[in-house]
């Protein structure tokens, strides 16, 4: 994994950054804490008798977290034969806790997702739900979703089941340490085929003419020294846990669509202007997208850490977007493929930490085994598309407001400092750069240079309670 990182010891600016993203919140509206009775309901169906389920807990499950996290939703065994593949995937039984139509039904609807934020997390559910009773934590019986598939050594799916069952996982994986046994040779065998599994699945992929950006990430760290920003480029073997919550995704989506009733994560795909654009850029790069690559092919082939490349990939956004979620009870909604993947997908592997997760699990559960759907979910379709818009876009500018203030806290120690960056991307008045070192993106004002091209530029100011940054160039 290629990794810098910047920190922010404790100071006036620490302090006054700490301000900054309290009113942040402020501001945006972010929940605070539990209502009184959400919670009480939340902490009496933690103690519910778990009930009368098939028991697996007999197979060797483990779950695969960023380190530190304690509400996992999901949790897997893997096996490999000479046919193929055998995978068992759990998925923490959210809705087992959440009575329909009560206070905590209601607060959860309200909040739609889990927010993540530098100075702490805002989650959807009370944490003695999604830290506690509904979270796979090692050594716990567990009530799950649990989807079973059979592929062939190609990646094909030959077969699905889901079951709602009792589980327990063996061991909470950090990435790093999965990673490290993967390459190391001593993964469990309920591990170790993990890269022979996601191997095939991206192979299935490309030959639908998916793709996926995996782009180098700016992400905000708090340690005992202080808020820092890290550039990481995600360890292969997020990629291949990924892999395996798509094919989840894309399972409950062919369950939903035969069924007529569900809600998809949906993407339309790039009209021609759009993917004519992005080919002269990438020429315009020295990156050429040659005719007859697929799209998917051609991405999969960039060097993320070369300039040229993360000009590339910021431009490639540009044919990710109007991504969303459309409801259906009968006919299938027109849109129902997302484009990335080159097919319907579904959300249902993150009922901790997601609300539309819940109604695809119970939604998938009642189509596979013949039950009706709860009547709950179905009267409550409708709802979610405008639930999930509303709380991603708090989301998207929590996430962009707190990187900005740590990103002006970093560097409000260096203003009249000259910095290394890279052109990715330009509008009709100004250039967006990204600086080599520390990880931060940021604006220029003026048409400079051309996505790809290096240069150096001053800082003029920083505003830690604004996050606003003014560069010059320099000389």
């Amino acid at each position: 994994m290629a990794r810098r990182s910047t920190r922010l010891s404790p100071s006036a600016a620490q302090s006054e950054l700490a301000e900054a993203l309290t009113a942040l919140r402020t501001e945006l509206g972010v929940p605070s804490t539990y209502p009184a009775d959400a919670e009480a309901q939340a902490r009496e169906a933690s103690v519910a008798p778990l009930g009368e389920l098939p028991d697996l807990t007999a197979l060797e499950f483990l779950t695969i977290d960023p380190a530190g996290s304690t509400d996992l939703d999901q949790a897997m065994h893997l096996a490999a034969h000479d046919g193929g593949f055998t995978v068992h995937y759990a998925i923490a039984d959210v809705p087992f806790f959440v009575a329909p139509g009560g206070a905590l039904d209601a607060e959860t609807r309200r909040r739609g997702q889990t927010l993540y934020a530098p100075d702490g997390r805002i989650p959807l559910h009370p944490t003695v739900i999604s830290e506690g009773a509904g979270s796979l934590l090692p050594g716990e019986v567990r009530r799950a979703f649990v989807w079973a598939f059979e592929l062939s050594l190609e990646g094909a799916v030959l077969a699905t089941s889901l079951t709602r069952a009792l589980v327990k996982s063996r061991r909470q994986w950090s990435y790093d340490e999965a990673q490290a046994a993967i390459d190391g040779g001593t993964a469990p065998d309920a591990l170790a085929p993990l890269p022979a599994i996601a191997a095939a699945l991206l192979a299935q992929e490309a030959a639908r003419g998916g793709a996926s950006l995996n782009t180098p990430d700016e992400e905000v760290a708090l340690t005992p020294e202080g808020y820092g920003i890290e550039r990481r480029v995600p360890l292969p073997i997020e990629d291949w846990n990924a892999q395996l919550s798509l094919l989840t995704g894309m399972a409950a989506a062919k369950i939903m669509l035969g069924g007529g009733v569900g809600v998809l994560r949906t993407m339309p795909a790039a009209d021609a202007s759009a993917v004519a654009a992005f080919r002269a850029r990438t020429e315009l790069l020295g990156l050429p997208w040659a005719e007859g690559v697929e799209y998917g092919e051609y991405l999969r082939t960039l060097d993320r850490s070369a300039p040229k490349a993360l000009a590339v990939l910021q431009a490639a956004t540009s044919l990710f977007r109007g991504a969303g979620y459309e409801a259906f009870d009968g006919a299938p909604p027109k849109q129902s493929v997302q484009a990335a993947l080159a097919a319907p997908y579904a959300h249902v592997t993150a009922p901790l930490r997601r609300l539309v997760d819940r109604w695809g699990l119970v939604v998938c559960e009642a189509l596979v085994t013949r039950q009706p759907v709860p009547q709950w979910a179905r009267d409550s379709l409708a709802e979610l598309p405008h639930i999930m818009a509303s709380t991603s876009s708090l989301s998207g500018r929590l996430d962009a407001g707190a990187l900005d203030r740590v990103e002006a806290a970093v560097l409000s120690g260096r203003v009249g400092d000259v910095f290394d960056a890279v052109v990715v991307a330009q509008n009709h008045t100004r250039t967006r750069i990204q600086l080599a070192e520390p990880a931060a993106l940021a604006s220029v004002e003026g048409l400079v240079g051309s996505p790809g091209d290096t240069l150096r530029v001053r800082l003029v100011s920083a505003v830690i309670a604004t996050g606003v940054l003014v560069f010059e160039v320099a000389g």
